[in-house]
């Protein structure tokens, strides 16, 4: 499966809030969407996920759910994503469907490396820039950050970039070796970014297959 190179990850002040900023990243054109809600039950985060699943059907938009591989099985989305601290990929991989996608966050060479092992479908890594409000403990990678790991890696692994991205950050990052980026802030202000950020994107590949010729 071809990973899309913009996802979005969902934000909200409630999960109604969640599955409308969903609706609105599909119907400006978002590829994928990844539902990522905190701290409700595994009973309310299914309702969620089944309803995310009819939205994002309806536009034709992948669906990755944060965290909860049986719930990604149940709803059939499209995949599931895991943060450092959760379930093994190897293990979730066991029950999943075998075209369900699983991505995993990293924030080091070694965290990419292990996710690698874990045959992933695709890393994210991050933070690409501090979120001021919180208290980071993972290293900011900036372009730099990037382009190391990428270069060490030379994997044909996805890496998505994630962490307060806008963009204009966009052409630099592409430049470092990774292949996309993960949005949440930029685009639940302001969905007209999504057709920037394609624009974007898809100028990269337009180039690189230039290049192949």
């Amino acid at each position: 499966m071809i990973i899309p190179k913009l996802h979005y990850i969902s934000q909200g002040n409630s999960p109604k809030e969640h599955l409308e900023n969903i609706q609105k990243a599909c119907t400006s054109g978002a590829e994928l969407v990844e539902l990522n809600v905190k701290d409700v039950s595994e009973k309310k985060l299914l309702k969620l996920a089944t309803e995310a699943r009819e939205i994002t059907a309806h536009f034709q938009t992948r669906l990755l759910i944060n965290g909860n591989y049986k719930i990604a099985r149940e709803v059939k989305a499209d995949g599931v994503h895991f943060e450092n601290t959760d379930v093994c990929p190897t293990l979730a991989r066991k029950h999943l469907y075998t075209w369900q996608i699983i991505g995993g966050s990293a924030n080091t060479l070694q965290d990419c490396e292990t996710l690698l092992e874990k045959e992933v479908d695709y890393i994210r890594l991050s933070p690409f820039r501090n979120r001021t409000n919180t208290d980071a403990i993972d290293t900011v990678l900036g372009v730099n950050g990037y382009t190391a790991i990428s270069e060490a890696l030379q994997t044909e692994t996805p890496i998505i970039g994630f962490g307060d991205i806008t963009t204009k950050d966009v052409t630099d990052i592409l430049e470092t070796g990774i292949s996309g980026i993960a949005v949440s802030e930029e685009i639940t202000q302001n969905f007209d970014t999504i057709k920037t950020f394609n624009q974007l994107l898809s100028a990269s590949s337009t180039e690189e297959m230039r290049h192949t010729f």
